[in-house]
């Protein structure tokens, strides 16, 4: 089975944290995606820039400065160092975002209420398992190349969109019937995200509104579990949540059904 591996952008931060882990990337077995984020990288440079990052429910904020910012941290800086080190690693990886090769085509996202009140995110692109071109990354795979997606995509209007990384690896996931591992830098979902050791080993939907009605999972972990949860209901396969120093690693969060 394809594996989808999601990477967070505090890792993506992290150069020695990146090595590791996409070493670690390199010698995972079997046929392979891997989807990053670089949310962290993208804060640095818009904080230089004079810019201050917006985020609601977990979500950024994209006008159009903004998705300058992120169109040259996600699609240049980062996604083509993650590719560069797979390529030392010997994982012959190519590094993508949506426009190239029509691998995703995004929706711009309407207005969403929020506490009831309507939030427009800007130039936000929302995917689901139809808008992936898995035939085209299974034809990588069948060469031999590792398919590495940014959070980039386009609207087939000849416009950029910036589009949740956790949505973009559960949506992958879905289309090529894939197990999914998100990689982020805690050891799974924490009952207390101060105390790293207060992992919550299994999670099964039931338990996940519980624990969010309680604030136990909140900020961003809710739009990775909820992509997570959508991802099992509509065909991938086992979901796993984990720091990526353990990608090679049983250990972490299992999503249940």
């Amino acid at each position: 089975m394809i594996k989808v591996v999601k990477i967070g952008g505090n890792v993506v931060d992290d150069q020695q944290a990146l090595e590791s882990f996409c070493k670690d990337f390199a010698a995972l077995e079997g046929p392979k995606v891997l989807v990053h984020g670089g949310g962290a990288v993208a804060n640095h440079i818009q904080k230089a820039l004079g810019q201050e990052p917006i985020k609601i429910a977990g979500r950024r904020v994209t006008d159009a400065e903004t998705l300058k910012v992120v169109t040259m941290v996600y699609s240049g800086l980062c996604n083509k160092s993650i590719a560069a080190l797979l390529q030392k690693d010997g994982c012959n990886a190519i590094g993508l975002s949506g426009c190239d090769g029509n691998v995703i085509c995004a929706k711009k996202r309407a207005p969403l209420m929020i506490d009831g009140e309507p939030v427009d995110f800007g130039f936000v692109g929302d995917v689901t398992e139809s808008s992936v071109n898995a035939d085209f990354l299974k034809s990588l795979i069948a060469q031999g190349i590792t398919p590495v997606l940014c959070a980039i995509n386009h609207d087939g209007e000849g416009n950029l969109l910036n589009t949740n990384a956790d949505t973009i690896a559960s949506s992958v996931a879905i289309a090529l019937g894939a197990e999914l591992i998100y990689c982020f830098e805690k050891d799974g979902v924490l009952m207390d995200k101060d105390d790293n050791s207060s992992i919550i080993p299994t999670i099964t939907y039931d338990s996940y509104i519980e624990l969010k009605a309680k604030g136990i999972i909140a900020d961003g972990m809710i739009p990775k579990l909820d992509n997570a949860f959508k991802a099992m209901s509509k065909g991938a396969g086992n979901v796993t949540i984990k720091n990526a120093s353990n990608l090679l690693n049983e250990t972490g969060t299992t999503l249940c059904r």
